[in-house]
């Protein structure tokens, strides 16, 4: 059975991991002022090179769920654009 509260304790209660999130939800924030996504509309906002700290114009990009959430991972759990030798396994 999972244990979300040791989860929560060792993983997501981290300092670094409430930063992404707090930089991961200022994403949306941000663009659902700008009118592009809104509450319950099915989409995420994308950081195209992986870093959720990352904020800037040009690395934000609006998405499905399904295609933002299956993207493939690289070992140092970045993005993989399919041009890295992790991704022609």
């Amino acid at each position: 059975m999972r244990n979300y509260k040791n989860e929560y304790k060792k993983y997501q209660g981290t300092a670094t991991q409430k930063k992404n999130r707090a930089s991961r939800n200022a994403a949306r924030n941000t663009l659902k002022k700008a009118g592009i996504v809104k509450k319950g509309d099915g989409k995420d906002v994308n950081h195209r090179n992986g870093n959720p700290r990352d904020n800037s114009a040009k690395n934000l990009s609006v998405t499905t769920k399904r295609a933002n959430r299956s993207f493939p991972r690289n070992s140092r759990a970045g993005k993989d654009n399919g041009n890295t030798r992790a991704s022609k396994k």
